[in-house]
């Protein structure tokens, strides 16, 4: 049994992906970002930066004590070593997913998050922010879809721990949508992804947690997910 800190987020459904796909067993524990949950000792013992998702896995391959794993490349990456699955064993083709992974985590994901921010959650508008983070995510949505190009998947003709993090990252600030037409590659394999039984059941789930996904953030929502100093 793997215990699941979650809220709907994009880094949230990167996990709810992977195990819908392995089939593995798990309880999901909702982590209400907007009411500050993920500032409680108990969350935080097991992930110190305060974000979800986190897990702990109450049968680690060694057989030993529970294993807590915080970060969502991290866990992915946990994951498929401890399952033997979305992951190549060939050292060439593991290096290439490695790749991608961390593309998203230090640059589609971060850079997407900026964009939403000022498009979306600013008190002000912020013109320069705006154009800035814009471009730049056309830019890396530009590198994913030549990288598409004559592939299935973002590595080759299998699907992967790097399409399920890049996956939940496109798009996905409905009040704020970003122009896909110019990326043919990278509709096509969205699509793909999207009419995946595991996908599905995993967004099902986000659906049960938050409903009220994608309405605008309160006041006081937007004064705990964004004006946090060091505690």
């Amino acid at each position: 049994m793997i215990d699941l800190y979650y809220w709907p987020t994009p880094n949230g459904h990167k996990i709810t992906l992977f195990l819908e796909e392995a089939a593995l067993d798990y309880e999901l524990h909702p982590i209400d970002i907007g009411k500050g949950a993920q500032f409680t000792p108990e969350f935080l013992a097991i992930s110190p930066n305060n974000k979800i998702p986190a897990i702990i896995d109450h049968a680690p391959a060694d057989g030993g004590e529970p294993i807590s794993v915080f970060e969502s490349g991290a866990i992915l990456l946990y994951l498929a070593h401890k399952t033997r699955q979305f992951l190549p064993a060939d050292v060439r083709a593991h290096a290439r997913v490695n790749e991608w992974l961390f593309w998203q985590v230090g640059g589609l994901g971060p850079m997407t998050g900026q964009y939403g921010h000022f498009n979306v959650y600013a008190p002000e508008t912020i013109p320069y922010a705006i154009e800035r983070y814009t471009r730049e995510v056309q830019r890396l949505l530009g590198v994913l879809d030549k990288q598409l190009n004559g592939r299935a998947f973002i590595t080759g003709d299998d699907y992967t721990i790097a399409d399920m993090a890049c996956y939940p990252w496109i798009n996905p600030y409905t009040r704020a949508p970003l122009d896909l037409e110019p990326f043919a590659n990278l509709r096509r394999w969205h699509a793909s992804i999207a009419a995946r039984p595991a996908t599905q059941r995993a967004y099902a789930r986000a659906a049960t947690v938050n409903p009220q996904a994608g309405q605008p953030l309160s006041d006081a929502e937007k004064k705990i997910l964004f004006g946090q100093g060091p505690r």
